[in-house]
């Protein structure tokens, strides 16, 4: 009789949590939808919009506020179902059709920018977590990189909010610039479409202004810039993994007992495999794939909700130095890698 007495209220429990999440999910969902019109209306970069409108009402976030349950379900839950859509955007077939030459350059450039992120952000007197959170958010694939990343560092850091948002606004800033920027410098260095493909998708940090760059210049080379980028958000899985393991053995020193590899993850990894079988149709996927992308443009815009100017402020020009030069140094490593390897 109990258990049946459980089960029974089992849904009127999840309505009651549905009722308490709705307000706060829909006004994330609002400012998620200005910040999509105001992208394909006037053409500015829809996370950096969706972050700076929800800042503008930080109010709704307050704990007396009846929508600060729904905005941090939003941030939160959201953003891990969002991320882990992502694998169906990638197959094993295209990681395996990759040349040696460029599979290499690629995982090098990932790890190789994680590492100097931390080692630039401790040189100037920053933390390791946040030269990790800004060196995966150049190295891999910009802001949903370092939303993935935050969501598995341990939440003991009171600026670990603050410094996602920055490095959101950070990369996606810069590399809006690489998007103008790049399609010119590689164009003077005289790189045929196909390496100037290569470079942009390994260098730049959105898949969106990867996009843009390499199809400016052309089809081949904005294929061959989506396909490498595609490699770099492959790494994804295995730093994610890597980092919930080590950060999940630091919980367990203080006491907290949490799984070494969250449900997310391994729903990307299980995507990527179910996604290169073909099992799923392609209308179905590009469904999946949008409603991703809706996910992690709320999910931003309930972080932007949680974040004041103020305390954004306080990450001072150091971090700033952080996220650029760990950008001129990735590009530096590609545009070297392709002249030494790839010409």
């Amino acid at each position: 009789m109990k258990r049946d007495a459980q089960v029974m209220a089992a849904p009127v429990m999840a309505l009651r949590k549905g009722q308490e999440l709705f307000p706060g999910v829909v006004s994330a969902l609002t400012v998620a939808l200005a910040a999509k019109f105001i992208s394909e209306h006037y053409g500015a970069p829809v996370m950096l919009m969706a972050l700076l409108i929800g800042m503008a009402f930080t109010f709704l976030s307050e704990p007396d506020m009846q929508t600060a349950r729904g905005i941090e379900f939003a941030s939160k839950q959201l953003l891990r179902f969002g991320v882990a859509l992502l694998g169906l955007g990638i197959t094993v077939q295209q990681i395996a059709s990759a040349g040696i030459g460029v599979l290499v350059m690629t995982i090098s450039g990932v790890l190789l920018t994680i590492g100097l992120g931390i080692v630039l952000s401790r040189a100037l007197d920053g933390s390791s977590r946040f030269g990790l959170l800004a060196g995966g958010a150049v190295a891999i694939c910009g802001a949903s990189a370092a939303l993935a990343i935050s969501s598995v560092l341990p939440k003991d850091d009171p600026n670990l909010e603050r410094d996602t948002v920055f490095t959101v606004i950070a990369v996606t800033a810069l590399s809006t610039i690489a998007m103008i920027l790049y399609p010119i410098l590689a164009g003077y260095l005289g790189l045929p479409d196909e390496l100037m493909g290569v470079f942009f998708g390994a260098t730049i940090h959105d898949v969106a202004q990867v996009v843009g760059a390499g199809y400016s210049v052309s089809d081949v080379a904005g294929s061959t810039a989506t396909f490498v980028k595609l490699l770099r958000v492959a790494m994804l899985v295995p730093v994610v993994i890597v980092l919930s393991v080590i950060f999940s053995d630091a919980s367990r020193g203080n006491g907290r007992r949490s799984l070494p590899i969250p449900f997310f993850v391994l729903g990307f990894a299980a995507l990527v495999l179910i996604g290169s079988t073909d099992l799923i149709p392609e209308d179905v996927t590009a469904g999946l794939l949008d409603l991703s992308r809706w996910c992690l443009v709320t999910a931003i815009a309930a972080l932007g909700m949680k974040t004041s100017l103020r305390k954004l402020g306080d990450v001072g020009g150091r971090a700033i130095a952080v996220v650029c030069l760990s950008t001129v140094l990735l590009a530096l490593f590609a545009l070297t890698s392709i002249h030494l390897f790839l010409s």
